[in-house]
């Protein structure tokens, strides 16, 4: 793999890369080293990056493993104040929407790691099943499974706070 190659097959996928690192290990300074270290890890091993057949799932799948790795060498990891930006909306929508948008997040921050890392591959990096199959080392059924499980959490979560708002507003 020359340096054109390796630009446009795996420096081109820094943003996704990032993104995952930072949902893994849940710091933007973190997610910026772990990128810059595979990165360099990927060009020392250039060469041999021409055997693999799906370049993308595999600089994923390392990316993962490699902050599994960072996870499993230091246990004070740093929390990030989530940030939610949605655009157009009055400012009472707006509130409203980075509010849900906030307890959504939270809610998968407290998901297991794996099931955290399947729903932000599939709904927020768009990641096919297969894909997400083999950056996980996982069967695709059990990604599918993984995922419904984790969007069943969410929902109930979601259900079971308008239910105490609900709840609120009727005694009020």
């Amino acid at each position: 793999m020359d340096t054109l190659q390796f630009h446009t097959q795996i420096l081109s996928l820094s943003d996704k890369l990032f993104r995952m690192a930072k949902s893994i290990l849940r710091s933007e300074d973190a997610a910026r080293d772990a990128v810059q270290d595979l990165n360099m890890k990927l060009w020392e091993k250039r060469v041999a990056l021409d055997k693999v057949e799906n370049i993308h799932a595999f600089t994923m799948r390392s990316m993962r493993n490699l902050c599994l790795d960072t996870i499993k060498q230091t246990k004070d990891i740093d929390e990030l104040p989530p940030d939610a930006e949605y655009v157009e909306l009055n400012p009472h929508q707006q509130v409203e929407q980075k509010d849900m948008a906030d307890r959504v997040r939270k809610m998968i921050d407290n998901l297991p790691e794996l099931q955290r890392t399947i729903i932000r591959m599939r709904d927020v990096e768009g990641m096919e099943m297969g894909e997400i199959a083999f950056v996980t080392s996982l069967s695709e059924n059990a990604v599918s499974v993984n995922l419904s499980r984790a969007r069943q959490k969410i929902r109930e979560q979601i259900l079971e706070e308008q239910t105490k708002v609900e709840k609120n507003i009727w005694k009020s």
